[in-house]
């Protein structure tokens, strides 16, 4: 899941409307910025294998720190707790730490069965569905439509960067991920790791985009 985990956030924004787009971009995908930290540092490990799966080729050989299921609920907690620190916004708080957990939930149907349910687990979950071009499709961008009608429905642009930075940035997402299924695979774990990093870029982007839109008028800012 790539699309979907940026759908989220963008619908999480009704659940917590005084916690920026930028939270919820980083709380979302979390696991997936960690990710390429860890490769870096030889902690996690994956292969390049073109052709395992139909819309992937990427066999997750061992990531317990950040894609098992009870690490992703160690960091929703820690996490949903720094947000509480910092912000003293209850709801707010509770929903990034749901949206952290999420990345889990949302990566289990599309996975191999390679997602351990605790680090040195060996039950594995996943329902495979990259196995499925159309599926995909179907999944990843149905979910991203789906948060980005919620969020287009709860705020509104202050001004012209409010709107073009927000359908630039998904623009940008919808390019990437059309580059992760019909482009080639990375070269090896190396760059797959370096390039992943890129995503962080697109939590500045996201508090910048909020920024630049408010609540439409009847919101309630609970």
């Amino acid at each position: 899941m790539f699309l979907g985990h940026y759908g989220l956030a963008l619908a999480a924004k009704r659940a917590a409307p005084r916690t920026s787009l930028g939270t919820l971009t980083f709380a979302a995908q979390f696991a997936d910025e960690l990710w390429p930290i860890l490769l870096l540092m030889g902690l996690e490990h994956v292969r390049i294998v073109p052709g395992l799966m139909a819309a992937n080729s990427l066999d997750f050989v061992s990531y317990p720190i950040t894609h098992s299921l009870l690490a992703v609920i160690g960091w929703a907690i820690l996490i949903g707790l720094i947000s509480f620190v910092v912000r003293r916004y209850r709801r707010g708080a509770w929903v990034v730490a749901l949206a952290v957990s999420s990345h889990w939930l949302l990566d289990a149907p599309m996975h191999r069965p390679d997602l351990p349910l605790w680090p040195g687990s060996r039950i594995m979950v996943g329902a495979g569905l990259w196995n499925s071009v159309w599926l995909t499709v179907l999944l990843e961008v149905g979910t991203l439509l789906v948060g980005l009608v919620i969020y287009l429905r709860y705020t509104r642009a202050t001004d012209r960067i409010g709107s073009w930075a927000l359908w630039a940035m998904v623009l940008l997402l919808f390019a990437i991920w059309l580059g992760g299924i019909f482009g080639p695979p990375p070269a090896d774990e190396h760059a797959l790791a370096v390039t992943t990093l890129g995503i962080w870029l697109f939590v500045p982007w996201s508090y910048w985009v909020d920024r630049h839109r408010v609540l439409r008028s009847g919101r309630e800012a609970a």
